[in-house]
């Protein structure tokens, strides 16, 4: 049985290990073939012309507004929502938020990208559109609003665990000493559910960075640079490129190859968002730990 459990153990290593194998066997020659430079820095994506150039810039620059946009709305939100359910929220109402904040996490992508296509994009074009003079509201914005949405169970489920999981004492420690229940929550309890709320977060900026059918229904899709100022039109991410046109490329054509380096380069990015995460988090830790340890002592 130990073996049946070490085995058990290592099936995730290594689906990841053969994940890794084919992504990198078959993306990497392609990337070499076009230019590695070319490739990660070219601002062209045009792989039905006479010359074809495949470059990912735009699809980078577009995953990356999209995901901070997500980010910056759907994290503040979820962390105070998982603490509110965690630590304020009465009975009566949790028995009503709980349900639903796990519904949210059971409604596929797709009915959230109609939900943006039929509310979302037409509310922006509404507000920006005569005073921008856009074509219509599929832009980075209604991506970026649409997976903030959509993070929100991943962050408060996951946080909300981590914030019950705080043992009790440490606020009745902080309440004995005279603090508020707010300021007990936020300087203690929240605090030490550090790693844990850090967790809910990768998972939920993974969650961003891998969405592609919502994503696809409201960014619009365009393959040229954009900058950060324009996000009121449209951009295609990482994904998004892999999705709409996997589904007619020529197998082991260079097309193809480029298609699979484009999900090297997403692999390579969540890799680098969980990896500086980890060091923040670890570095944090050991800065506590240093400052909890009496003067003298030996670590």
């Amino acid at each position: 049985m130990r073996f049946v459990f070490f085995f058990a153990a290592l099936t995730s290593v290594l689906a990841v290990a053969l994940i890794c194998v084919f992504l990198f066997a078959s993306g990497v020659p392609s990337m070499a073939e076009i230019g590695f430079l070319d490739f990660l820095l070219g601002a062209e994506w045009t792989p039905t012309n006479a010359e074809p150039r495949f470059g990912v810039l735009p699809m980078i620059l577009g995953s990356l507004y999209v995901t901070a946009g997500a980010i910056l709305l759907g994290v503040p939100i979820g962390i105070f929502a998982a603490v509110f359910m965690a630590r304020m929220c009465p009975k009566p109402l949790y028995r009503l938020i709980k349900p639903a904040v796990n519904l949210m996490a059971g409604i596929p992508s797709v009915i959230y990208g109609f939900f943006g296509m039929m509310v979302l994009v037409p509310l922006i074009f509404d507000l920006f559109g005569e005073r921008f003079g856009l074509p219509g509201g599929d832009s980075i914005l209604a991506a970026s609003v649409l997976l903030g949405i959509m993070i929100l169970p991943t962050v408060i489920n996951i946080a909300e665990t981590n914030l019950r999981a705080v043992p009790q004492e440490l606020y009745e420690g902080a309440v004995a000493l005279g603090a508020s229940h707010e300021r007990a929550v936020f300087k203690v309890i929240l605090p030490a559910a550090r790693s844990g709320v850090m967790a809910a977060v990768v998972l939920g900026i993974g969650r961003a960075v891998g969405e592609t059918m919502a994503v696809k229904m409201v960014a619009g899709n365009q393959t040229v640079l954009r900058l950060p100022h324009e996000f009121l039109k449209g951009a295609r991410t990482l994904t998004t490129n892999i999705v709409i046109e996997m589904g007619y490329v020529e197998q082991g054509s260079l097309h193809n190859g480029a298609l699979i380096a484009t999900g090297v380069v997403l692999f390579v990015f969540i890799l680098l968002v969980n990896s500086l995460f980890s060091v923040l988090n670890s570095d944090k830790e050991n800065r506590l730990r240093r400052r909890a340890a009496p003067k003298g002592a030996v670590s």
